[in-house]
C-alpha cells in the first residue's frame, strides 16, 4: 500500500470512529433531592437537548430520577423514584438546592456501585453533598457555592473544596449551581463531541461567552472580604473602581475618611496585608482575567491595569503567579476544551 493511500485510510478510521462516537447514544441521569428548583435541572437538560437539535447525530438518552419521595409544594419535575433504575448510565449528576440531611443506604450502596462500575458520576449546586458524604469526592476537587463553602470545608476536610465555577476532576464533575450548571454541560459536550459543537450550542442559548472550570464564583464582597467594616468595604470597591489608575494609600484613606495609619490597621486585622499589597492582588488577578477572556496584547492589560511598562506587569505577574503573563496565557489556551479557532500561539 503506497504511503499516500494508507494516510487516506488513517483519516478514514478516523472520520468513522467520530462518526461512531457522535451517534452512540450517551445515557445521562439525573438524580435529583426534593425542593430541586426546575431552573437546575433546565438548564442542564436544556444544553443537552440543543446539542441534539442542532447536531442530530448526538444522541443523548435522558433520565431522571427522584432520590427521594417528593413533599407537598415541591416543583413537579419528570421522574420516578430511582429504585432499579440506576443501572446502565454512562453520567450521572446528583442535583439538590438545599444539602441533603443524608443518603439513604439503598441509595448509598447504589451510587457506589455505578462508581465502581465505571460512570462518571457528579454534583450540581448542593447535589455535592450527597457525593461527599459517602467519600466519594475525597481526594477530589469540587466546586461548591459560596454560601456553603465555609460548612461544606469543616465537614469534609477530605475534598478539596474550590470557589471555581465548576471543576472536572478525573471522572467527577462539579458545578457551584445557577449558571455554572449550563458552563459544566457546555464542557462536556465539548469533551465528548468537539468545542465546535459546544460553541454552537451557546451561540443558540444566546450565552455571552463560554465561561471555563476555572474561573471564580463572583461572590458578594463582604463575604470575599470575610468582614463587613464600612470602611474596609468602602476602601475596597474604591480600589475595584480604579483599576487602569490605581490610587494610593493616602488617597484611599482620605476618600473613606480615616488616617492612612487606621486604613492600614484595618486591612492588616481583616486581610492580613497592607492596603497596597491587597491592590496589587487585586490588579493581577484582574490582569489574569484580561489574559485569559480577552485577546488585547499583554502590554494593553499591563496598561489597562495601572502598571507602567511591561517589565514591571511581567515582573509583578510572575512573582505572584508562578509564571510571566505570556506563558501563563499559552499554557492555559492550550489546555483550554474550546479553543473553537486556532488562536495563534504568543512567542517572544
Amino acid at each position: 500500500m503506497s504511503i499516500p493511500s494508507l494516510f487516506l485510510t488513517q483519516q478514514a478510521r478516523r472520520a468513522a470512529n467520530c462518526e461512531q462516537a457522535f451517534m452512540t447514544p450517551h445515557r445521562i441521569g439525573f438524580l435529583y433531592w426534593p425542593g430541586t428548583k426546575a431552573l437546575t435541572l433546565s438548564l442542564a437538560e436544556e444544553a443537552l437537548r440543543v446539542a441534539q437539535r442542532v447536531h442530530p447525530e448526538v444522541v443523548y438518552e435522558l433520565v431522571f430520577l427522584q432520590a427521594e419521595p417528593l413533599v407537598a409544594g415541591d416543583w413537579r419535575l419528570p421522574g420516578e423514584p430511582w429504585a432499579g433504575h440506576l443501572e446502565g448510565l454512562d453520567k450521572l449528576f446528583l442535583l439538590a438546592d438545599t444539602p441533603p440531611a443524608q443518603v439513604s443506604a439503598g441509595l448509598a450502596a447504589a451510587l457506589k456501585q455505578q462508581v465502581r462500575s465505571g460512570c462518571v458520576i457528579g454534583g450540581l449546586s448542593a447535589g455535592v453533598y450527597p457525593l461527599a458524604q459517602l467519600g466519594l469526592l475525597d481526594g477530589y476537587r469540587a466546586a461548591v457555592h459560596w454560601r456553603w463553602q465555609d460548612d461544606f470545608a469543616e465537614r469534609f476536610p477530605k475534598v478539596i473544596a474550590t470557589s471555581h465555577l465548576f471543576d472536572w476532576d478525573r471522572d467527577r464533575l462539579t458545578a457551584c449551581g445557577g449558571m455554572a450548571v449550563l458552563d459544566l454541560l457546555l464542557a462536556v459536550l465539548a469533551r465528548d463531541h468537539g468545542a465546535e459543537l459546544a460553541g454552537a450550542v451557546s451561540e443558540e442559548l444566546v450565552v455571552e461567552r463560554i465561561r471555563e472550570g476555572g474561573e471564580r464564583q463572583r461572590i458578594p464582597l463582604q463575604n470575599r472580604l470575610g468582614s463587613s467594616h464600612p470602611k474596609l468595604t468602602q476602601a475596597v470597591l474604591l480600589m475595584e473602581a480604579n483599576i487602569e489608575e490605581p490610587l494610593t494609600t493616602d488617597e484611599i484613606a482620605q476618600h473613606v475618611c480615616v488616617s492612612r495609619r487606621q486604613l492600614e490597621r484595618i486591612f492588616k486585622q481583616y486581610l492580613n496585608r497592607v492596603p497596597s499589597q491587597y491592590y496589587l492582588e487585586l490588579r493581577l488577578n484582574k490582569a489574569r482575567q484580561l489574559l485569559m477572556q480577552t485577546s488585547k496584547s499583554i502590554i494593553q492589560i499591563g496598561l489597562s491595569c495601572g502598571f507602567s511598562s511591561g517589565p514591571h506587569f511581567s515582573s509583578a505577574y510572575r512573582n505572584f503567579f508562578g509564571a510571566t503573563p505570556r506563558d501563563d496565557r499559552n499554557q492555559r489556551r492550550s489546555n483550554s476544551p474550546f479553543e473553537l479557532t486556532s488562536t495563534p500561539v504568543e512567542r517572544g
